[in-house]
């Protein structure tokens, strides 16, 4: 069974469908919001949505890795990277769907 994936396209219909805006107006709603969260992001801050979740850029330092194939070690140079972190709300509620799913 293969998980449906929600598009920019599916946000904006149903902001569309929910607040009744025009769809031209839903899609640059949408659009703004994703480039306001992206920009934040990208700029180092922590952005929070309450009852979903926080995102945050943490850094990490340059360390050594290693080629599981050949054993060859090999630089990992320092980086940002994206974490998520789920509120409770969010999580009690996907816990819930896989208690009625039976999964």
């Amino acid at each position: 069974m293969a998980a449906k994936t929600v598009t920019r396209a599916d946000l904006a219909e149903a902001v569309y469908q929910s607040v009744g805006l025009s769809r031209t107006e839903s899609a640059e709603l949408v659009e703004r919001v994703l480039d306001l969260i992206s920009d934040s992001l990208a700029d180092g801050d922590n952005v929070k949505l309450s009852s979903f979740g926080s995102f945050q850029v943490r850094s990490k330092n340059e360390r050594i890795g290693r080629n599981p194939k050949t054993g060859e070690e090999v630089p990992i140079l320092p980086r940002r990277v994206l974490v998520f972190k789920p509120s409770n709300v969010l999580k009690s509620k996907i816990n819930k769907s896989m208690v009625r799913t039976g999964k």
